[in-house]
């Protein structure tokens, strides 16, 4: 498995237990479930968020409770092909962060196992979980453009501002975007175009789009990682992407935009995978990771999305960019549960079965 991490806590026994025991008294954890997934010992982690909070979070649920963690960081949509060639016998055990187009997806295809949270108790609102427990929201992500602001004003470009700015020529080989078939972000956007324009009107701004998008990278992500260096000059994407390129890469020249009709947002979620080999440790990883001591490493570690549960401190750097997280349009999950797939299937249909740019090896 690439990425690999294992990690084990046995010359700090004493302290680890101490520790579970502290955290479990705060978070009214059952001590039973915390012995069972001990008992398992291991843990393997498919992550879709960035590396280094991935990471983060893994480490410190192996230092609470002396288990073993295994990680490895995919794409949301490559988690979702791999669980789904799986078939009910995965290889990993929970999923972390990464939109939840691709969790609806996998979750209606019976994938996903569900789980009722003693944490869940903390969310800030019933649309940051599924409703049968599928899956439970970590964090929030307001979707936007990314730009380089002088690579703009070099070219004599004004910086778009809405989604219709995007399809203007002087565009032409500027925008970078997720790719459809790998990205939960890219997933969104398709599903965000068809609820706001309509569902023809919405594949038909895709094609339309296309005809100025240079690349299509792997991960949701790509795109903000390039804007800075000035190889990609607009990037959509989530903004608390761009926001770790200005703050901890120190990217001064990118400008974060919201759509000013609206635009639509994420749910970062975590979910366990229907047929684990853990399943235990599986319940206790959604138990931690809907507390404070997971989701408030995100921005520790350069991940700076506003968090879903009403005990954890939001990061105060999102709200100093003025991303406000309740300036979003109100997404419809339940459509994008039932149709993303064939919405996908659609767009590259439309697209004429797609090119080079959307290959996924």
């Amino acid at each position: 498995m690439k990425k690999l991490l294992t990690v084990l806590l046995a010359a700090v026994l004493v302290l680890g237990l101490f520790g579970t025991t502290a955290f479990a008294e705060e978070t009214a954890i059952p001590e039973d479930l915390i012995a069972a997934a001990q008992e398992e010992g291991t843990l393997v982690v498919y992550g879709s968020c960035e590396e280094d909070y991935l990471a983060a979070a893994c480490d410190h649920f192996a230092e609470l409770y002396g288990i073993e963690v295994q990680y490895q960081r995919l794409s949301t949509g490559e988690v979702q092909a791999k669980i789904e060639e799986e078939n009910g016998n995965p290889s990993g055990d929970v999923w972390f962060g990464g939109t939840t187009d691709p969790y609806n997806e996998a979750a209606a295809g019976g994938l996903l196992e569900p789980y009722e949270a003693i944490n869940a108790s903390h969310l800030i609102s019933p649309a940051y979980r599924d409703a049968e427990g599928a899956w439970y929201g970590i964090y929030k992500g307001i979707l936007g453009f990314m730009v380089n602001a002088d690579e703009l004003d070099r070219m004599g470009i004004e910086a778009p501002q809405d989604w219709a700015d995007l399809l203007d020529p002087k565009y032409e080989g500027l925008i970078w975007l997720s790719n459809y078939n790998t990205a939960g972000t890219a997933k969104l956007v398709v599903n965000t175009m068809i609820q706001k324009f309509g569902h023809d009107e919405g594949i038909q701004y895709l094609v339309d789009l296309d005809k100025n998008i240079e690349i299509y990278t792997k991960s949701g992500s790509g795109p903000s990682k390039n804007v800075g260096t000035g190889e990609c000059v607009v990037g959509i994407g989530f903004l608390h992407d761009g926001i770790t390129q200005i703050v901890d890469n120190g990217y001064g020249n990118i400008q974060l935009i919201i759509p000013s009709s609206g635009t639509s947002f994420e749910i970062g979620a975590t979910a366990i995978f229907k047929g684990c080999q853990h399943p235990n440790a599986a319940k206790l990883w959604i138990e931690y990771a809907l507390s404070p001591e997971c989701v408030e490493l995100a921005a520790k570690n350069g991940s700076y999305q506003f968090l879903t549960i009403d005990n954890a401190q939001q990061p105060e750097i999102a709200t100093e960019f003025g991303l406000d997280p309740e300036n979003v349009m109100d997404y419809d999950f339940e459509d994008a549960k039932q149709n993303t797939s064939k919405y996908i299937e659609e767009v590259m249909a439309a697209l004429g079965g797609g090119d080079d740019r959307f290959k996924t090896e």
